[in-house]
């Protein structure tokens, strides 16, 4: 068990993307068949179709976005961008002495799935016969506690990949993480919110460096292409991308992509990021100025909002346990900053799977552990209503959330997810 607590990933805008050999990647809006031909006639590289071909991903020569919007039936051409990992971390090795050992049971440390009721949520639904897809840094394919992983279906999408040898298995710790907290079996240790679920890595980012937002969009659109119940996007972008920004050039074929995975079936989970902010305005912010990602909050051991969570009216969806306290005095334990009963720090984190090789299990907080708690629920809602839609499954989720009025709280959006509640009203419908 690792002493030490990690903020979950913002992700942070670095620059323009460009493949091993330097040459630049395009994310294009198209018209469809026949445009990709078109652009390989030009002397480009198509690297990803998405969307039925509305949207594709390109490489080739720095300055060519003119070039590409010449070709016939090209909308719109930019460059695609890189986000990286941003993960700060909260010194804690005094904490992680009294810390169990691997090996033991761990699921009384997993407050989060308590104050959900998931584990008596378990006894209507497990996530059986359902796919959730993590789009993430991948997962480490040897864990004991991962053993639901499908790694055949398993897939990388790293435009300048420093360790294609490794596939979809992790090349950090942040995707093995989520991945337990969607789905964790429990044959080891812990216990995910849908422990039978399949569990299908596909990693968009390489060891050092970031992940292109065309090969996100890759990802999504695999996840549906494979008939995933659910996506989780733990990446949410800080901040709010004003028009004429550079990743709001991106915003139609971001929707685009994510549009056409919901239109297959497939729940997009999207974290709301950790800067303490607004997302009101008028510019664009991902997830969460997306229609069809379904953007959660985090919140505290005490069902309040955690101090780094985003948060906005008509922009958060749902809220979900992404670990520690309202205020950092509190989530720390300082003298007179909390109450009776507190869960002391790190254990006010998230309990889940990170890879054998970093410890096998430990403690993370952020809107990135929020997201894949309502991406397990998703799984639980898909097991009992198979035929439901995207948006059909979502609502479930949301009639089950508890402590917001109506759907447009600014905190917590429809409520905070409660697992009992959204499987006993569907078995009560049947």
């Amino acid at each position: 068990m690792k002493g030490v607590a990690g903020l979950a990933a913002t992700a942070t805008i670095t620059g323009t993307a460009s493949a091993a050999d330097g040459r630049t990647q395009y994310i294009i809006g198209a018209n469809g068949n026949g445009v990709a031909d078109a652009i390989e006639a030009a002397g480009f590289e198509v690297r990803h179709e998405l969307a039925d071909g509305d949207v594709l991903v390109a490489v080739g020569p720095s300055d060519a976005a003119a070039d590409i919007e010449s070709v016939k039936g090209v909308k719109t051409a930019n460059p695609d961008l890189k986000l990286e990992l941003d993960e700060p971390e909260v010194d804690a090795e005094a904490a992680a002495e009294s810390a169990p050992s691997d090996g033991a049971a761990l699921s009384d440390l997993q407050w989060d799935k308590e104050i959900t009721d998931v584990f008596e949520a378990h006894e209507y639904a497990t996530g059986e016969g359902t796919r959730v897809a993590i789009v993430d840094t991948g997962i480490d394919l040897n864990h004991p506690d991962l053993g639901n992983v499908n790694k055949d279906l398993g897939r990388a999408f790293v435009v300048d990949d420093d360790v294609p040898e490794i596939g979809p298995d992790d090349s950090g710790s942040h995707g093995t993480h989520v991945a337990g907290t969607v789905g964790a079996t429990g044959e080891s240790s812990v216990v995910g919110t849908a422990p039978d679920t399949e569990l299908i890595p596909i990693r968009v980012f390489p060891a050092n460096g970031g992940a292109s937002f065309g090969d996100i969009l890759a990802g999504i659109d695999y996840a549906a292409e494979i008939g995933a119940d659910a996506a989780n996007f733990s990446l949410g972008i800080p901040g709010v991308q004003q028009p004429g920004s550079e990743l709001n050039k991106l915003k139609a074929e971001v929707q685009t992509v994510f549009q056409s995975a919901v239109r297959r079936g497939t729940v997009i989970t999207g974290s709301a990021g950790n800067d303490s902010g607004s997302l009101q305005g008028s510019g664009f912010t991902l997830p969460n100025s997306v229609p069809a990602a379904f953007t959660v909050s985090a919140t505290s051991p005490a069902d309040t909002l955690s101090f780094y969570s985003n948060f906005g009216t008509s922009d958060i969806d749902i809220a979900a346990p992404g670990g520690w306290y309202e205020t950092i005095p509190r989530t720390l334990g300082e003298e007179g900053a909390g109450e009776p009963g507190d869960i002391p720090f790190p254990e006010n984190g998230v309990l889940s799977t990170i890879p054998v090789e970093q410890g096998k299990y430990g403690y993370k907080s952020g809107t990135s552990m929020a997201a894949p708690q309502v991406a397990g629920l998703a799984a639980l809602v898909r097991e009992l209503e198979p035929n439901a839609n995207a948006s059909q499954v979502e609502q479930a989720i949301q009639k089950g959330a508890e402590g917001a009025n109506g759907k447009s709280d600014s905190e917590f959006g429809a409520g905070i997810i409660n697992a009992l509640n959204t499987v006993e009203r569907l078995s009560d419908r049947k």
